[in-house]
């Protein structure tokens, strides 16, 4: 299963949107990396759709990024700079941290049981677990709280910056496979910080974010 791909199956889209999050997809995990050409044909025949929503995913990818066009030369997947990575966890060491603290605060009877259900997933999680799996399950705790902090804006700015930490860190990975996560660290920070935001702590909530984050950012400069 894809990093995304629960998230794009459950969303209720448009065949843009479906074609943009799929070709996005293929980007952050370097199914399509860095440097690729992409030939509208070509993503028409690879999406099974139409040229309009192809047309209109490469125009978001180019403005997220991810996409970069060459009047002469084409499109192509943009270039990764490894050194980008801790200019995006410091970014999202503050940001996402006052998320956290916002979703403590504003935390739902029943955003709370899924929470709780979250929580004991998290727990019952057992290794060995590939890459991309860690990832998706860091990505999913990270939308939860996203989405609890009831802001829209918050939202998509974390979300942007995720997404762009997720594809450099899979060639940084690659690259140097001692920044590989160990799973029971990942798991150990997420339900810290869940059972936070359960308590309606917002202060430690912060705190555990805050270090989560900045922990990485610190061995990504170890490497860099």
């Amino acid at each position: 299963m894809s990093v995304f791909e629960a998230e794009y199956e459950a969303a209720e889209s448009t065949l843009a949107e479906r074609t943009y999050i799929r070709l996005r997809d293929d980007i952050i995990t370097t199914l399509l990396p860095p440097g690729t050409l992409l030939r509208e044909a070509e993503l028409m025949k690879r999406m099974e759709v139409g040229r309009t929503p192809v047309r209109e995913a490469l125009q978001r990818l180019q403005y997220d990024g991810f996409v970069v066009v060459s009047a002469r030369r084409g499109t192509f997947v943009s270039k990764v700079d490894i050194n980008d990575l801790t200019a995006v966890y410091e970014a999202r060491a503050r940001i996402e941290s006052w998320a956290t603290r916002l979703a403590a605060e504003r935390l739902r009877e029943f955003e709370r049981q899924e929470a709780r259900q979250l929580i004991d997933e998290l727990k019952q999680t057992t290794g060995p677990m590939a890459l991309e799996d860690i990832l998706a399950l860091d990505r999913r705790v990270h939308r939860f709280i996203y989405k609890v902090a009831k802001n829209p804006f918050l939202f998509d700015t974390l979300d942007h910056y995720h997404n762009l930490s997720l594809r450099i860190l899979y060639v940084a990975m690659k690259r140097f496979p001692t920044l590989v996560p160990r799973l029971e660290d990942v798991l150990h920070d997420q339900v810290l910080m869940l059972e936070a935001v359960c308590r309606g702590d917002a202060d430690e909530a912060e705190r555990i974010a805050m270090a989560h984050v900045m922990s990485f950012e610190s061995e990504v400069r170890k490497v860099i």
